[in-house]
């Protein structure tokens, strides 16, 4: 196991927690690397480098770089708590209870204001999910429903008609359809998971009353999207707004206008039935037994937490996620998951640590990733890209050593979580489409310091079985005045980009943003992975003279991961801004050449090569601008492709804050190797 660095104090995980830690370690922030002079540019040259030709040598060399140090006392970056969230979700689920669609208009729920319910009703399938959308707990092949089907969800058979993962254990199945009213709908001839606007589309035939059937085509999308699998000995309930009455044989459909999971699952919906009938609005919701808790391992069947609870956990009552210790977090700043499409885990199966117990801790958690999912279109890479490796296995591995309580020995503290850095591993390749990623992470230590906490973790992530990717990590819970003042990877001082200290050398500028227009450009990442618009380059520069790369990229308030990550405590992601660092050797890669005569260029991360990363600082919207760089350090050439591995650095003004060591990227031709 390595040992952990945090601004020059080293962190044994293994050690007693409180336990003084090593003497002298090499770590995770400290790898060794022997100093190296690059071929520089005359710092009075005007001129442009040459383009090299021939990019076959394996240029591979270290630099030494100097650590960071301590981080100083602390000021506070934002107002903290607001006490009426908490109240407002108190009355979110009393008001929930009588499924009025206004009731979800007045709270607090996760889903937006509804808008335009009387809009038409577009109906293209949607195949690839919107980032944000509604993600189902269950997939069906089946989008038509006979009579006989829809006779069976009469009676529970959930499973029986959309198939096996409509069964969880220890889920008693007692949601089903047309609970409340006589079953009108004679059948189903389109159910779209996202049809419609984007949240879900219902055509259904009816032979009856308006209102029920507006009601049942509701019922089946709920029950289509597994919503009572969260929630166990759940019912469906639902009411319908609107002034049309009446009976008649038509058509239903059904536009999903918003679906979430907190307060409780539930969607709201526009039904219309054609010229002649006005539409009508529908509330449906999935809705617990009385009295029963829906806390950590009751009502969720063979698992300690699921969607319901990280839904919670994201942006809802942190007493329902966590346990009732955790409830005073609810409504405040707090260490949360990102919501949206950044929400990469799903379940929690087990836990053998306890509450408290701040020593050691082994679970196993669980992230389905659906061959739909938004990153699978918007990454240039085979599968799936890099950042979610990277967000999926260190929120899974944060997940139970928050709710072992570190937080909760500085009672009334307003912390917030970050990851300070790790290093991790590709072990095997794997396409990870419609995959469950089953991930055993291990609490190794927790360190309480005054306004801050630390925590390690090693963890492992396997398909099937077999373990495909392996890392260890460390992250920090730290108070408003710890997270104020950031000293960034330099102790506070400023050091320029490579390029800043070459005053003579003029880059040539890779017209990133041009390549993405075209359509019918290869390998390019597009939509919300659309991270950098432009690379300049040095092809002879660099610490290691092999090629030097640096991008500025201006940060926009609206940018739509701050509304993800996290609720209340907006910063960019860490695993994007290493993101934006393999875009920008992704584009020269393909500049450079590398992808000539290959029949289907393709990018993906090369297993057995370790990466290790340092966060010293945060990415807020206010910040401006986020700037990197990338240094060549070696070039690999095999028969099927390239990899190359870069070390590199991410600035906000003035301030250095992360740290990136032996970044790989390898371009292959999928067609040579299928």
């Amino acid at each position: 196991m390595t040992v952990l660095e945090f601004d020059g104090i080293p962190f044994d995980p293994m050690a007693a927690p409180g336990g003084p830690p090593a003497a002298s370690v090499t770590g995770i922030a400290s790898v060794p690397r022997s100093a190296a002079v690059a071929p520089m540019v005359s710092a009075g040259s005007a001129t442009a480098p040459a383009r090299p030709t021939d990019r076959t040598a394996d240029v591979v060399s270290s630099v030494s770089t100097a650590e960071a140090s301590a981080v100083d006392p602390i000021t506070e970056i934002r107002a903290g708590v607001v006490a009426a969230h908490r109240s407002a979700l108190t009355a979110q689920v009393a008001l929930q209870r009588g499924i009025l669609r206004q009731a979800l208009r007045r709270t607090g729920s996760d889903d937006p204001v509804l808008a335009d319910t009387t809009a038409a009703a577009p109906t293209a399938t949607v195949r690839v999910a919107p980032e944000g959308s509604f993600k189902a707990l269950a997939r069906t092949d089946r989008v038509r429903l006979d009579r006989v089907a829809l006779e069976r969800l009469i009676h529970g058979e959930v499973a029986a008609v959309f198939g096996g993962g409509y069964h969880r254990a220890g889920v008693e199945p007692t949601a089903r359809l047309a609970a409340t009213t006589t079953l009108v709908l004679s059948a189903v001839s389109r159910v779209e998971l996202y049809g419609g606007h984007g949240n879900g589309f219902v055509r259904a035939y009816f032979d009856g009353d308006v209102r029920a059937a507006a009601l049942q085509a509701a019922e089946v999308f709920a029950l289509y999207t597994g919503m009572p699998l969260c929630i166990s000995g759940s019912t469906l309930t639902g009411d319908v707004t609107g002034s049309s009455t009446g009976s008649t044989t038509g058509t239903v459909e059904l536009v999903v206008e918003a679906l979430g999971l907190v307060p409780r699952p539930h969607l709201v919906a526009t039904a219309s039935f054609g010229p002649e009938i006005d539409p009508v609005g529908v509330t449906v919701a999935v809705t617990e037994p009385d009295g029963v808790d829906l806390g950590p391992g009751v009502a969720t069947g063979a698992v300690l937490l699921n969607e319901f609870h990280m839904a919670h956990l994201a942006r809802g009552d942190q007493g329902i996620a966590m346990g009732q210790e955790f409830a005073e977090y609810t409504g405040m700043r707090a260490t949360r998951v990102p919501t949206g499409g950044l929400l990469l885990v799903d379940r929690v199966r087990d836990f053998d640590g306890a509450r408290g117990n701040l020593d050691s801790a082994t679970y196993t958690t669980e992230y389905d990733s659906p061959a739909d999912s938004w990153y699978y279109a918007d990454t240039a890479n085979e599968s799936m890209p890099h950042f979610v490796y990277m967000e999926t296995s260190l929120q899974a591995a944060l997940l139970m050593g928050y709710y072992a309580g570190p937080t909760l020995t500085q009672s009334g503290a307003t912390l917030s979580v970050r990851n300070l850095g790790g290093t991790a591993t590709v072990l095997r390749q794997v396409d990870l489409r419609d995959a469950t990623l089953e991930q055993t992470s291990r609490l190794l230590s927790t360190t309480i310091l005054p306004g801050s906490s630390l925590q390690t973790f090693e963890y492992t992530l396997s398909v099937d079985g077999a373990p495909f990717y392996r890392g260890e990590t460390m992250f920090g819970y730290f108070s408003d005045e710890a997270l104020g003042n950031q000293t960034g990877l330099d102790a506070g001082h400023f050091v320029p980009t490579w390029l800043a200290a070459q005053p003579g050398v003029q880059p040539r500028v890779i017209d990133v943003a041009a390549r993405r227009a075209d359509s019918t450009a290869p390998a390019c990442s597009r939509r919300k992975l659309a991270l950098i618009d432009q690379v300049e380059v040095v092809d002879s520069g660099g610490n290691y003279g092999a090629g030097y790369l640096r991008s500025l990229r201006v940060i926009d308030e609206s940018d739509w991961f701050f509304a993800r990550h996290f609720y209340r405590d907006p910063v960019i992601p860490g695993s994007l801004g290493v993101e934006s660092v393999i875009h920008a050797v992704q584009e020269w890669m393909l500049d450079v050449g590398f992808a000539e005569g290959m029949g289907d260029p393709v990018f993906r991360i090369p297993g057995d090569l370790a990466f290790s990363w340092r966060y010293r600082g945060q990415f807020l919207p206010s910040d401006g601008s986020v700037e990197l760089e990338a240094h060549i350090k070696s070039v690999r050439r095999a028969p099927h492709g390239v990899t190359v591995v870069v070390d590199g650095s991410l600035w906000k003004p003035g301030l250095r804050i992360y740290e990136l060591v032996d970044l790989a990227v390898e371009l292959v031709d999928r067609k040579a190797r299928s």
